[in-house]
Formats: structure tokens, C-alpha cells, sequence
């Protein structure tokens, strides 16, 4: 069951969110929703890549979001550096 693009956006806005609060990066609200959405793409290929099931629906999205922008935001901070 997967989620509406309304529903994407304000999951990954989330996720987004999220990791920026764990990864103590702030990038603004439309780049939390961008970096979530784009990490739950990244994350969801790398998971279907190694055969990783992650839940379906909203919950799914919000997991595989939160750890594909965790893996963005440490990409954008070595970046920075």
C-alpha cells in the first residue's frame, strides 16, 4: 500500500526533520521536505538493492525517509567540510 504525494511530502518533510534534528544539521523546512523525500528514493533502491524489506505505507516511508536522509545529510556534511 503506498502513500499519496500529499502524504509523501509531509512524511518526508518529517523524516527530513528528523534526521536533521539527529544528525544536528538544519537545512529550512523545504529542504528538510526535499532531503526526506530524496533519502526515501536513495534508501528504498539501496534496501531493494541488498533484498532489505522495509513495511509499506506510511510508516515505511517514514523509516526508509528518515535513514535515507541520514545517509544525505552525512554525504552534505563531509561535503562541507
Amino acid at each position: 500500500m503506498g502513500v499519496g504525494w500529499i502524504a509523501a511530502i509531509i512524511i518526508g518533510g518529517l523524516a527530513g526533520w528528523l534526521a536533521g534534528k539527529l544528525m544536528d544539521i538544519r537545512f529550512g523546512i523545504f529542504m528538510n521536505i526535499v532531503i526526506g523525500i530524496v533519502g526515501a528514493v536513495l534508501a528504498n533502491a539501496i534496501f531493494s538493492r541488498a533484498g532489505i524489506y522495509v513495511a509499506s505505507g506510511w510508516l515505511g516511508y517514514l523509516v526508509t525517509g528518515f535513514i535515507g536522509s541520514c545517509i544525505l545529510l552525512f554525504v552534505a556534511k563531509l561535503v562541507r567540510r
